[in-house]
């Protein structure tokens, strides 16, 4: 379903054009329509503009999930302490859509340069805080996806502990025969998110050559399958820690709209148990300014580690809560 969604946005990025403007009543409106004196400004193409729902952050200094960048040729990622050195003749073709609102990013796409190569690696992370798939850690979330993986498709590797740049990581591979394209996938756990490099292309010996590449690249000491709950700099992940006996004082927010979305909001907690940093990963903008005006109000317990207060990331979901999709139902690979 992710995948579908990034297909979707990707086509529809390359294929809006120009756009009218649009009166209240909604008919289009050419410039000689449009009062006197009023600005006319030409709506960009190739982009996509949305008004409504989006990720926002409550300050700038503080790294996010979907802040990585691509230097010199190496994608690097502040959030995740991720450095990924690209293959020569290999470059950036896109980066992601703003995150879902099941906490699914595509962080960037990777793709060789000469367009006869039928290749691409998609890194993308899903923040295990929200997803909608019930699971302890990655390797669960991964043996999921292969129960449910549609009968078009055929297992090559189920999913298989391996290292991979002195990490350890799951890799799940698959094909199908009729696009004749395989997929060999490499996931781990980083700050309380299944990070996943998603091979695809027609040539194996071209998608293991890429795999052998990974060993160049650096991650957090942390990272695992199971554990990967952050250390050192950054604060450690807790799920729930938000549930009542950790809350000393709390406000509720008061929207002025009742809206229908789930708003999961991912909060750093200091050491003296104060909210020092709020990431709205789909909000309304009225919604983020009144879940921000609350929990400037919400005191915690301090998070206790070795006995030392530390500071800790946990999830939040305000607004609609979704229902949980079966974790591991049978697919026709079973």
């Amino acid at each position: 379903m992710q995948s579908a969604f990034w297909g979707f946005l990707a086509l529809l990025g390359l294929t809006l054009g120009p756009l009218k403007p649009i009166s209240a009543q909604g008919t289009s409106l050419g410039k000689g329509d449009l009062p006197q004196n009023t600005p006319v400004r030409p709506l960009p193409t190739g982009v996509i503009l949305v008004k409504g729902a989006w990720a926002s952050a409550s300050d700038s200094a503080t790294p996010l999930p979907e802040g990585g960048s691509l230097a010199d040729h190496i994608y690097s990622n502040s959030y995740f302490g991720l450095t990924y050195t690209l293959v020569p003749g290999w470059t950036q073709k896109n980066y992601g859509p703003p995150p879902s609102d099941t906490g699914y990013y595509v962080l960037v796409q990777i793709t060789p340069a000469d367009p006869s190569t039928r290749a691409s690696l998609l890194i993308t992370a899903q923040d295990l805080f929200f997803t909608p798939t019930p699971a302890a850690n990655v390797f669960e979330l991964i043996d999921s996806s292969k129960r449910n993986l549609e009968a078009y498709y055929q297992v090559e590797r189920p999913p298989t502990p391996v290292g991979i740049a002195h990490h350890s990581f799951v890799r799940f591979d698959y094909f199908s025969p009729v696009a004749g394209l395989h997929w060999y996938v490499l996931a781990t756990e980083i700050r309380c998110h299944l990070v996943q490099f998603i091979f695809t292309g027609g040539d194996a010996k071209l998608l293991e050559s890429l795999i052998r590449n990974m060993d160049q690249m650096s991650l957090p000491a942390d990272a695992s399958p199971v554990a990967g709950t952050g250390d050192g700099d950054v604060p450690v992940c807790v799920h729930d820690y938000a549930r009542a006996e950790n809350v000393i004082e709390r406000v509720d927010p008061v929207f002025a709209e009742n809206r229908f979305n789930p708003i999961p909001v991912r909060i750093i907690i200091d050491t003296e148990g104060k909210v020092k940093h709020i990431h709205f990963l789909s909000a309304f903008p009225d919604q983020a300014k009144s879940i921000t005006d609350a929990l400037s109000h919400w005191r915690f317990k301090p998070y206790l580690r070795d006995g030392h207060p530390t500071e800790v990331e946990t999830g939040i979901m305000f607004g609609r809560e979704r229902r949980p999709t079966a974790p591991f139902a049978t697919g026709p690979n079973e």
